[in-house]
């Protein structure tokens, strides 16, 4: 067998064993929490060597940080929906629409991202995984701003920057809500008053 055969079998079994673990993980924060998970059970779970495993992660906020930024690039690809907008009318639109599945991927992924809240609140590498998060979300909105503002359907005078935090804020809060299973109304309610108030003091 050549070499490029050895090393290609090599790199399939290491993604598989990563994968693997990355499931194993994820069973185990759902069940313990992320307080009480410990890479030793995932290790168990996954039914591989500690020596193989450690190759992969340091230790299970390695393993949530890519849980995390797996589940949201879901959360992100909304935030990535093309905006052209033409018309204030069509800015609410594609808004309203963003915001609504922003939301409601928050309760499709209640489970995991309960496990997020608890690590962001416990573990400072998670809480900076955060940030960064958010500053990523944060920059595609204020590059959508920044595209209104330039084709004469947004306020000039307000700084896109500023307003694509207060959005993302609004969002965020929402979210967190709906992980918690404490919102009051239905997400289609909360999409459409925050979108209204958005784009009415925006646009």
């Amino acid at each position: 067998m050549s070499n490029d055969k050895i090393e290609s079998k090599r790199q399939l079994r290491s993604i598989m064993t990563r994968q693997k673990l990355l499931e194993a993980a994820k069973e185990v924060f759902l069940v313990e929490g992320f307080q009480k998970a410990t890479i030793t059970q995932m290790i168990k779970k996954a039914d591989i060597g500690y020596g193989t495993a450690y190759v992969h992660f340091k230790g299970k906020e390695d393993l949530l940080i890519v849980l995390m930024e797996t589940v949201m690039e879901r959360f992100y690809e909304i935030a990535e929906t093309s905006f052209f907008p033409n018309s204030k009318e069509s800015a609410e639109s594609i808004i309203y629409k963003q915001a609504t599945a922003f939301l409601k991927m928050a309760e499709d992924e209640r489970n995991m991202m309960q496990i997020f809240e608890q690590a962001i609140g416990i573990s400072d590498t998670i809480s900076n995984t955060w940030k960064k998060i958010r500053e990523k979300f944060i920059n595609r909105i204020s590059k959508d701003v920044k595209f209104a503002q330039e084709n004469g359907l947004a306020r000039k005078d307000l700084n896109h920057e500023l307003v694509a935090r207060a959005w993302f804020f609004t969002n965020e809060m929402y979210l967190w809500e709906i992980v918690r299973n404490e919102q009051h109304y239905s997400i289609e309610a909360i999409a459409s008053t925050i979108t209204s108030l958005y784009t009415s003091g925006l646009y």
